[in-house]
């Protein structure tokens, strides 16, 4: 019988991927995703998750949405044109910094190009990789069950953003679940 590792927060990391400006614009889920988005980064922060950001092409698709830098206004993007944030030296470097980081749950877009690239760069570095399905997206329906479907085929783990934040606090009564409590109304 297969053990199913559980998510520790002490072993994971938030990677929040190109949720830019111009990129966003063409996302038809782009309310959902924001809002997945922020609070997995408030659950991030609860729990004391490493919480690492990127941007795509920044100079053409523009800085991060302003509701996500207010989220994490410590956390400096991390610039790419490469689609996965594991082909990328930089952004390779930073989540590799974190030693005791296993598992890094990502969200943002594109679903089918950069999720996916970077979901299999990331199994490919040797980290169990998560995605939260409503906070990821693209634009078109299509691209975006496509690349959900890939991305199981390639063993990421696909989920949505309240079972990550409740399998992360693990019990309710917990000082963090009453500080999240009433965002996950």
């Amino acid at each position: 019988m297969t053990t199913i590792k559980r998510l520790d927060p002490k072993h994971c990391g938030l990677l929040v991927v190109d949720i830019q400006e111009r990129m966003m614009r063409v996302i038809p889920a782009k309310d959902e995703v924001v809002r997945n988005a922020v609070l997995l980064i408030k659950t991030a922060k609860e729990l004391g998750l490493p919480i690492v950001a990127t941007t795509q092409y920044g100079a053409r698709i523009g800085e991060l949405l302003p509701e996500i830098v207010a989220e994490i206004p410590d956390v400096k993007a991390i610039d790419k044109l490469e689609f996965g944030c594991f082909d990328n030296n930089a952004a390779a470097a930073v989540l590799k910094s974190y030693k005791n980081i296993d598992t890094w749950i990502a969200c943002g877009v594109e679903t089918h190009i950069c999720m996916y690239q970077t979901v299999m760069g990331g199994i490919n570095a040797g980290y169990n990789m998560w995605l939260p399905a409503d906070a990821v997206s693209s634009r078109t329906v299509k691209n975006y069950e496509t690349g959900l479907a890939r991305i199981r085929e390639i063993g990421g783990i696909v989920a949505n953003t309240e079972m990550i934040i409740y399998e992360l606090l693990g019990k309710a009564g917990s000082t963090s679940f009453k500080a999240l409590l009433s965002f996950l109304k």
